[in-house]
């Protein structure tokens, strides 16, 4: 039998826009002579779908709708979807931060949550105090938390800081201290929305490989939340995948990556105003050896650019671009400098192109990722995503790619055009 240590049965979560609370003293009146009669809330009835990019016709909308799922003791679950999603929201229900609409939450466990950067820490206790604080809210003794003391400490890197007052830290310290704390600790459920982002690339490392341990070692269970494909990738086995609120897939976490990836319209153009006084990357346009978005592994593939100059002159200019994979991870990248070739010092439009003979790319969604700089100063001008395209193994009948996974890699036999 699964052992089953959190359960969400018809979860759903409405709010009222422009509004503190539930809404007027009229509604709130409404519903309780609907209760008094045993009848359905009325206002349950209406609302719109969480879309945050369209104009809606109510003022309830519901940020969560019909979430039903189950997580096993020790699994580590991923939580994936646009910003504005649910994510955060059904995270807080879970956590108990705020409460359903509808539903119910089962869980066999202490929760500790890092939801916010420094969640639950007073601002005027010093590191130490605070871990004694976090620690009797989680439900533990003074004696179990003088024990894990040393090793909190140690893990978060803030031991100079420990006995200064938190609002004193930097985020990064806040953020380190608050996973130490949550970790070491030893709740049976761990859920983590984002936070990680925040610190940096050292201390993702150590937080990522103490959330494998304590899943695997531990026996605890995790939801993690994180825009980070990768992270979701290398630390789940199954993920949630949230759309306006809705569960759109629930599945093993390479088939719920792909589904996400899916979600957005693929486009081989794309365009923008001129930056005000400022050099500006104003179309790119990719062209894929099977036209549209469509691109054949081993087969031409080429990008052109457009760079708009201010009404002055400019050198030392430098463009670049990344392919990145599905999980956001670069796998391709060219560049052309200024300091070696001559390029975009012209006023108003500069033309270039690059082309690959034969796009060395596996099958699978991929996207261009824009960099224009000025080398001299450093200064960055830009650095955006644009272009999404697909590749398909056409008329190959044996692998001649010289693709790698998930490694950044610079193929001498493109070529630019200016």
């Amino acid at each position: 039998m699964k052992d089953i240590i959190l359960k969400a049965e018809n979860i759903s979560k409405q709010y009222r826009l422009g509004q503190v609370g539930t809404g007027t003293l009229s509604h709130d009146l409404n519903r309780w002579w609907h209760q008094l009669r045993g009848k359905e809330d009325p206002y349950l009835k209406i609302g719109d779908t969480n879309d945050r990019s369209t104009k809606g016709e109510s003022d309830y909308v519901w940020a969560l709708q019909d979430i039903n799922f189950e997580v096993e003791r020790g699994e580590v679950l991923g939580i994936i979807g646009k910003n504005g999603a649910g994510k955060s929201t059904l995270l807080k229900i879970l956590s108990k931060v705020t409460a359903p609409t509808t539903g119910s939450i089962k869980c066999r466990g202490r929760i500790a949550s890092l939801l916010e950067v420094g969640t639950g820490f007073n601002g005027e206790m010093t590191g130490r105090e605070n871990i004694f604080l976090n620690g009797a809210i989680l439900g533990m003794t003074k004696k179990e938390i003088a024990s894990k003391i040393d090793e909190i400490i140690a893990f978060s890197g803030c031991e100079r800081y420990i006995d200064t007052p938190v609002k004193r830290y930097s985020s990064g310290m806040t953020v380190r201290l608050a996973f130490a704390v949550a970790a070491f600790l030893e709740p049976e459920i761990l859920v983590i929305d984002e936070v990680l982002a925040v610190g940096d690339a050292e201390f993702q490392k150590k937080a990522i490989g103490k959330m494998q341990d304590i899943s695997k070692q531990g026996g605890r269970t995790i939801l993690f939340v994180s825009h980070d494909l990768s992270a979701i990738s290398t630390l789940t086995k199954k993920t949630i995948v949230l759309s306006n609120g809705k569960i759109v897939a629930f599945e093993e976490t390479n088939k719920s990556i792909a589904i996400y990836s899916s979600m957005d319209s693929l486009s081989n153009v794309f365009t923008q105003d001129c930056l005000l006084n400022k050099p500006t990357v104003t179309k790119v346009k990719i062209s894929p050896s099977e036209g549209g978005t469509l691109q054949g592994s081993n087969k031409p593939f080429s990008i052109d650019f457009e760079v708009t100059m201010p009404n002055k002159d400019m050198e030392n200019m430098a463009l670049s671009f990344q392919i990145l994979n599905h999980l956001q991870v670069p796998v391709l990248y060219d560049y052309i400098f200024d300091i070696n070739t001559e390029i975009c010092r012209s006023k108003g439009v500069n033309r270039l192109s690059f082309t690959y003979p034969k796009l060395a790319l596996y099958k699978g969604n991929y996207n261009v990722m824009v960099h224009l700089a000025e080398t001299k100063t450093k200064t960055k001008f830009q650095e955006f995503n644009c272009c999404s395209f697909e590749v398909e193994m056409i008329e190959m009948k044996e692998p001649e790619w010289g693709w790698q996974k998930n490694v950044c890699q610079y193929l001498d036999e493109g070529s630019w055009e200016y």
